[in-house]
């Protein structure tokens, strides 16, 4: 079986993570349109004077080349598609999030090009310091793409939309239903979830609600293991 070129023309993507393989190339998960997230090797990209070694890096954007039919594939060409994303202090932690989010989330070779636009606009969103609010919405954009998403301007029980004064509980897999007195679990009030739902900024309070609800909901998908990001994140806090 010879090696064939996977679509036509030059990819847009980004690497998700890379290691060393082998004394000169790179392994490398990445993401791309139009094939999803896969893993490549990038032969003699360690090499010496190859500057194919310093555009393989997170954030950013490629144009890329591959072929192969098996599961990992090989990269034959390497360009940038643009600067890379600048993300320094505490936007770097969460760009490395949104990479984890999705290899631990997406399966390979599953492409998800609406998901590509919201990864690409939530990294610009990183780089303007808008951290919480390309987080959020990369979040809930990730869980709706992967069909775990509930509706957040709709209360579960009456079918009528979200009452913005009053609160809910939210569990995952479910719709939002009005929060009884004394009711464990997560409670976001409605003016939270129908500002996720539109997209719209989060002053403050709202922020907190709405990354425990994301956490919340992203949770049973993950699973137990813990996030290195997050500790990244911590680390960087903390310092």
């Amino acid at each position: 079986m010879t090696d064939e070129t996977v679509g036509s023309g030059l990819l847009q993507a980004f690497v998700l993570h890379r290691r060393d393989y082998s004394d000169t190339s790179l392994l490398l998960e990445l993401f791309a349109s139009g094939l999803g997230r896969f893993p490549a090797i990038a032969k003699g990209a360690r090499r010496r004077r190859n500057p194919a070694s310093a555009l393989l890096q997170p954030f950013q954007p490629l144009w890329i080349g591959v072929v192969g039919r098996g599961e990992v594939r090989t990269l034959t060409r390497v360009e940038p598609a643009g600067p890379p994303f600048p993300l320094t202090g505490r936007a770097l932690p969460c760009g490395f999030y949104l990479n984890e989010l999705l290899t631990r989330l997406l399966g390979r070779h599953d492409p998800h090009d609406p998901l590509f636009a919201f990864y690409h606009a939530a990294l610009l969103g990183l780089s303007d310091g808008g951290m919480a609010g390309a987080l959020r919405q990369f979040e809930l954009r990730l869980l709706e793409e992967l069909g775990y998403a509930p509706g957040l301007g709709t209360d579960g029980e009456t079918g009528l939309p979200v009452d913005p004064d009053l609160c809910y509980a939210v569990e995952p897999g479910q719709a939002p239903r009005r929060a009884l007195p004394g009711q464990s679990g997560i409670t976001v009030s409605g003016a939270t979830l129908l500002a996720l739902a539109g997209g719209m900024a989060l002053d403050a309070s709202r922020q907190r609600e709405a990354r425990a609800l994301l956490r919340r909901l992203l949770g049973p998908h993950l699973g137990p293991k813990p996030l290195k990001s997050r500790e990244l994140f911590r680390q960087i806090s903390v310092g």
